[in-house]
Formats: C-alpha cells, structure tokens, sequence
C-alpha cells in the first residue's frame, strides 16, 4: 500500500483517467493522497507573442477545471498543473514530492515511440519510485 500516489493525466490525448484513478485508490493507504498532475509544455517565445493576452493562464484554468472534475470531490485527491517536458517532469514532480508510487496510462507505441520513446516509457526508466503502467 502507498501513501503518496501520482497520476499523470495528459489531457491532449485520450482523457479517460477513470481506470488509473480506480487502481491509485485501491492502492492507497487510510489518509494517503492522490495527485491528478498535468504538464503543461512551454510555449516558445515566438509562438507567445501572437496568443492573446491571458490565453496561458486560461489554458492552465481550463485543465485545472478538467483535473478537478476528474477528482469528483474526492477529498483525497490533490490537483497540480506544472510546465515542462513531459518525461522529466513528472519524475522530477514525483521526486519533489516524495511520491511512493506513479500510476501511469501508456498508448499503443507507433513508429515515432521507437525514436522519441513515450512519456511512460521515460518515466519508467527515470523514476526512483514503483511505477505501475496501464495500457
């Protein structure tokens, strides 16, 4: 059983969290806490200067509002959207947090995931904590 759970929710792809959310609850001790985290990546500057003034932090609402609602009012569910890449992030989120334990949904790997690797994939490999993938 863990006390601190991490589930990373990339919500530019397929937005279903129910199945992770189930299984961090199942594996969660008496008074642990879940976090729904979100990375957000880093506009580049020359991108920036043609979005609309506020359009960043009205993205990050919009998520923030996406994760809440993920949460259903579970007390022992936290929210989080951070800005980085992806892979790093979340490993270095986890180690800052002292989290016992990162539940993860992976996709099917194409083509680019034998050149790139996936999110799930690095953060397997990078992690200094249990990490269970979903598929």
């Amino acid at each position: 059983m863990y006390t601190t759970i991490l589930v990373p929710v990339a919500l530019d792809h397929e937005h279903e969290t129910s199945q992770a959310i189930s299984i961090a609850k199942k594996l969660l001790v008496k008074g642990g806490k879940i976090t729904l985290l979100s990375v957000v990546e880093p506009v580049a500057g020359f991108v920036a200067s043609y979005m609309p003034a506020g359009q960043a932090e009205k993205n990050r609402n919009e998520i923030e509002a996406a994760l809440i609602k993920d949460a259903d009012g579970n007390e022992s569910i936290q929210t989080a959207v951070i800005t980085g890449h992806p892979g790093s992030s979340i490993v270095d989120y986890a180690k800052e947090t002292n989290t016992d334990l990162i539940v993860i949904t992976s996709h099917k790997p194409g083509l680019q995931d034998f050149f790139l690797g996936s999110t799930a994939a690095r953060v397997v490999r990078y992690s200094q904590c249990c990490v269970h993938v979903l598929r």
